[in-house]
């Protein structure tokens, strides 16, 4: 699998696979996390162009997706029923998505960022199961809880390299 920086004319593959994610999540039990139209194109363009958005290609087909933010997140900033574990630089794993086909994404992404960055912070809705037991495989932390920007909160993780 490789791993490179979307372009804008990846725009229309990477809502494709959300939209898969968003169904996926569905059927997990985890329907409110993404509702219907989270994340919005907006938003995945805005990534992009800040050159904070990945691809994951196996086979010349972009099977996965996720934003990888360095610095502060304001999300982060307040954190509730706990504490992060270092107050190192960061960065943040955000939207992480598949279409399903490609088994060991969640660590190929971690594996990614983690050789950018040697402190990695996440958050996930408390339905996610599936993203919190790629968390727990991969060695992340549960922290405490973190609220979005609309309000709702989030289990919040943090990862530090030896």
């Amino acid at each position: 699998m490789i791993i490179r920086k979307a372009e804008i004319k990846d725009l229309e593959q990477i809502m494709g696979i959300y939209e898969l994610a968003r169904s996926f999540m569905k059927k997990q039990g985890n329907a409110s996390q993404w509702g219907q139209t989270y994340p919005p194109e907006k938003l995945i363009r805005k990534d992009i162009e800040q050159g904070n958005f990945y691809v994951c290609v196996k086979q010349e087909r972009i099977t996965g997706v996720f934003a990888f933010i360095l610095g502060e997140d304001p999300t982060y900033q307040e954190i509730r029923q706990g504490a992060w574990h270092s107050d190192l630089p960061y960065g943040a794993v955000h939207r992480v998505a598949s279409d399903g086909s490609t088994r060991g994404l969640t660590k190929a992404c971690f594996d990614f960022c983690t050789k950018i960055i040697d402190y990695i912070r996440i958050d996930t809705h408390e339905n996610n199961k599936p993203m919190q037991e790629a968390l727990q495989k991969y060695g992340f932390r549960e922290c405490g809880i973190i609220h979005t920007d609309d309000g709702t909160p989030r289990i919040a993780f943090d990862y530090l390299k030896n």
